[in-house]
């Protein structure tokens, strides 16, 4: 009995390593040459990047047994949309001929197109079915189908990207959208994925908290976030987690990325804003891992630390990744809202949100 038990083992780990090593979605290492290049680095230490705050902690065997036992066997009520969430379909002539102004399509869960300055630029742009290294290994997205499918986008000047988590980095995703993009903005680190998946290292610029960059006219800075990294068992923060400011002369706007709450945001706030339009994580939380996701009442909270104008929720609607219900974050997010007096948008699927129009607009609770 030990022995077959020992040779059931064996052949796991075997079958495990076989996967990681030889399926592509779970993208590269970063070698020990790659790390001392990241030296410099305030949040990188021990050969591996850290939040501000000594969190997340690690949990225990115990615990992981524990969260995934819940995530995999506890019934959510209303976990998904009985029925699919209204969806726009945009059509490719619609993104082309918008050329003046700043407007924005959401695709659900965090992904955007953003089209500024002239400039078209992808955020996280998880545009897979299901958020795992295989189908087999997640739920579909709630939709079946997207705004516009990848292959119908037009050229893409800049794509910007959070972290490394399947739900904002798809290697689908970016295969097919590598030849039609000019520019990969990323976090120290994550550029080893793009690379292990064909993009040439002289289109990616990884970046540090605090660092920025420009692309005519516009300027990102790589800005912090309070969460973690890692596509497989071994390689957890190896990469850097990060948010996003872009601004132009007159506009600016702000990307969470995943994050706990915590005072960055008011120092990101004080350092760039205020701001015309905050998207930011609400979505995908639990009392089990209050650090590394924002609750709905704290991300209004942070809308306010950032002195946004408007906020617009996000990390939700695309994906159960969770324990609450789909439509929670939605509904507490837009009460706590109101009562801090923040405006709040939130638009369905797909629609154009043109940032001119975006101040008061009335919230329809499509969901």
């Amino acid at each position: 009995m030990l022995l077959s038990i020992g040779i059931l083992i064996a052949l796991l780990v075997v079958a495990y390593l076989a996967f990681v090593n030889f399926y592509p979605s779970f993208g590269g290492d970063v070698s020990e040459e790659r790390q001392k290049r990241y030296a410099f680095s305030p949040q990188f230490k021990d050969g591996t990047f850290k939040n501000t705050k000594d969190v997340p902690k690690e949990a225990s065997f115990g615990e992981m047994l524990s969260i995934a036992r819940k995530f995999f066997f506890q019934k959510v009520e209303n976990g998904r949309p009985e029925i699919e969430p209204p969806l726009h379909k945009v059509d490719s002539l619609e993104i082309v001929s918008k050329t003046k102004g700043t407007q924005l399509i959401w695709f659900g869960h965090s992904a955007f197109l953003l089209q500024m300055r002239g400039k078209n630029v992808l955020i996280d742009p998880m545009l897979g079915a299901v958020p795992a290294p295989h189908p087999l290994l997640g739920a579909n997205r709630f939709n079946k189908e997207l705004p516009i499918a990848i292959e119908k986008l037009p050229k893409i000047d800049a794509v910007l990207i959070s972290h490394d988590h399947y739900d904002h980095l798809d290697y689908e995703s970016i295969k097919k959208l590598k030849d039609k993009v000019d520019r990969f903005y990323v976090p120290l680190g994550v550029g080893v994925h793009l690379e292990a998946w064909g993009v040439a290292k002289d289109k990616i610029e990884e970046l540090d908290w605090w660092k920025e960059t420009a692309l005519d006219g516009l300027d990102f800075v790589c800005t912090p976030a309070q969460h973690f990294s890692g596509r497989k068992m071994n390689n957890g923060q190896s990469t850097l987690w990060a948010s996003w400011v872009i601004k132009s002369e007159t506009e600016r706007i702000f990307f969470s990325g995943d994050s706990g709450y915590s005072t960055h945001f008011k120092e990101i706030g004080e350092a760039y804003g205020p701001f015309d339009f905050a998207m930011l994580e609400c979505g995908q939380y639990n009392k089990m891992w209050p650090d590394i996701h924002m609750f709905p009442e704290e991300t209004a909270q942070a809308g306010i630390d950032l002195r946004a104008e408007t906020i617009m929720p996000i990390h939700w609607g695309g994906f159960k990744l969770a324990l609450h219900s789909w439509t929670d974050p939605i509904e507490r997010v837009t009460k706590k809202a109101k009562s801090l007096g923040i405006p709040l948008i939130a638009p369905e699927i797909g629609s154009m949100i043109e940032l001119d129009l975006i101040k008061n607009q009335e919230v329809k609770q499509w969901w």
